[in-house]
C-alpha cells in the first residue's frame, strides 16, 4: 500500500520536527514543510498531500493568517484533509477553522497518541 503523504506548516522548527518524527515513525511520508500560511498553501498546491497539518497562529499573519489559508485551500480542493494545530487559547480561531473546512484540531502541547488518532480516523473515513 502506497504511504499516505503529510504537508507539516508551523513557523516553530521544533514543532516541525517534533510531528515530522511522530508521523515518520508511524509509517506516513513527509511530503513537505513550511514556516507560513501563504508558503503552505502554496507547497499544497505543488504537492497535493493526502493530509496538512496546519498552524494557525503564525508571523506572516498580515499576508495569509490560518484561518484564510484553510479557507483559500477548500476553496481548489474541496476535499482537503486539514488538521489545525493550535495553543489553547485560539479557541475561537480553532471553531473557525472547522467551519471553512478543517477536518479536526489538537492543542499544542498535544500528546503523540492524539495526533496519530486523529490522523488515522481522518484517512479510515475516507474509505468507507
Amino acid at each position: 500500500m502506497e504511504k499516505k503523504r503529510i504537508l507539516i506548516v508551523d513557523d516553530a522548527l521544533f514543532m516541525r520536527n517534533l510531528i515530522k518524527g511522530v508521523v515518520t515513525e508511524a509509517g506516513f511520508e513527509i511530503c513537505g514543510e513550511a514556516d507560513n500560511a501563504l508558503a503552505g498553501v502554496q507547497k499544497y498546491k505543488d504537492l497535493k498531500p493526502d493530509l496538512m497539518t496546519l498552524d494557525i497562529v503564525m508571523p506572516m499573519m498580515e499576508e495569509m493568517d490560518g484561518i484564510m489559508a484553510v479557507k483559500n485551500i477548500i476553496s481548489f480542493d474541496s476535499q482537503a484533509k486539514i488538521i489545525v494545530v493550535s495553543s489553547l487559547g485560539d479557541r475561537r480561531l480553532i471553531q473557525e477553522a472547522l467551519l471553512y473546512g478543517a477536518k479536526d484540531y489538537v492543542v499544542k502541547p498535544f500528546t503523540v497518541e492524539r495526533l496519530l488518532e486523529i490522523i488515522r480516523r481522518i484517512f479510515s473515513e475516507e474509505k468507507s
